[in-house]
């Protein structure tokens, strides 16, 4: 059921500033959910109104998509239980992942647009009109949750912080929010990086790694971020070194030269500097380190090189 906190910013959600005709005319609503017997059928209700909202002043065709991953709490029966009749929930007998549930999700809906968001109760509905405000001028739109209420737990946000700058600096774009749960995309999108788009909670990260890699325009909408209803599924430091390893391989598939060239630079670099400090501290050259350093970074090079002419042949 809603929370007098939601319905109070549901009761605010304007569409005045929604210009006639920019929403899309059609969007499934993909929602994952494990174990998310506390906040999924408030989201449902939540989303329901605000998209009733726009279907009387645009006429916009939707349906929502809960996608029960394996829970254990009754998801399923509390996502049937919120009454919404363009609702259907789908069901994992076995708990695949994050991705995996959005995928199901995604393969099944029926419009050609995806909005996705998250069971939990964080991210406001009414935020939802805005970003589908922006599909005629954007491939995706994301809600970066850079609002004036964040409730993004402290310990997450010295990783969430490092690994947004390591991603805009190797996709060469300014990233404001990598994994955002609330962001809108055409089912084309998804279908295009679908080999690419892990089972994890990497998804999110992943599908904006690829969009904006591969040359797609991806717009961000400033939003807020309230408290999760339930129990985080997050385990900081095996979620961050994943998140770490899925940016540098992403980018490596679609922009080799962005991560190895630096590489390849810093043990050539390396070598000099080796040798340089060897000859004035101890009269001798270190000459096995200086040459291993040099051609490690000569054989990434290389490496580098080859990498990139593969990918430009490629279609």
């Amino acid at each position: 059921m809603t929370s007098p906190e939601h319905r109070a910013e549901l009761e605010g959600t304007s569409l005045e500033r929604i210009p006639a005709g920019s929403v899309p005319p059609a969007v499934s609503v993909v929602i994952p959910a494990c174990n998310e017997a506390a906040g999924v059928g408030g989201t449902i209700q939540e989303v329901a109104d605000v998209l009733d909202k726009l279907r009387a002043s645009s006429s916009l065709l939707w349906e929502v998509i809960v996608v029960d991953d394996g829970s254990a709490d009754g998801t399923a029966e509390a996502a049937a239980a919120a009454g919404v009749p363009e609702c259907r929930v789908l069901r994992h007998e076995d708990n695949r992942g994050y991705g995996a549930a959005l995928k199901t999700g995604i393969r099944a809906a029926e419009h050609s647009w995806i909005l996705i968001v998250d069971a939990d109760g964080t991210y406001p509905a009414r935020h939802i009109p805005a970003i589908l405000a922006c599909s005629a001028t954007a491939n995706m739109i994301v809600g970066a949750r850079t609002g004036a209420s964040t409730h993004i737990p402290w310990l997450r946000r010295p990783a969430k912080w490092f690994l947004t700058r390591l991603a805009s600096y190797l996709s060469g774009f300014r990233i404001l929010d990598l994994n955002s749960g609330l962001r809108l995309f055409p089912k084309e999108l998804a279908d295009r990086f679908a080999r690419l788009l892990p089972d994890g909670f990497s998804f999110t990260s992943t599908i904006t790694l690829a969009a904006l890699s591969a040359g797609w325009t991806v717009k961000y909408r400033p939003i807020d971020y309230r408290r999760r209803e339930g129990r985080s599924k997050i385990r900081p430091l095996r979620d961050t070194i994943g998140f770490l390893s899925l940016i540098i391989r992403t980018v490596l598939f679609f922009d080799p030269l962005k991560v190895l060239l630096p590489l390849a630079v810093f043990f050539v670099a390396a070598s000099g500097i080796v040798a340089v400090t060897s000859l004035l501290v101890t009269g001798r050259l270190m000459d096995v380190t200086t040459v291993l350093l040099f051609v490690t970074g000569v054989q990434i090079l290389v490496l580098a090189m080859i990498a990139e002419s593969i990918n430009r042949r490629l279609p």
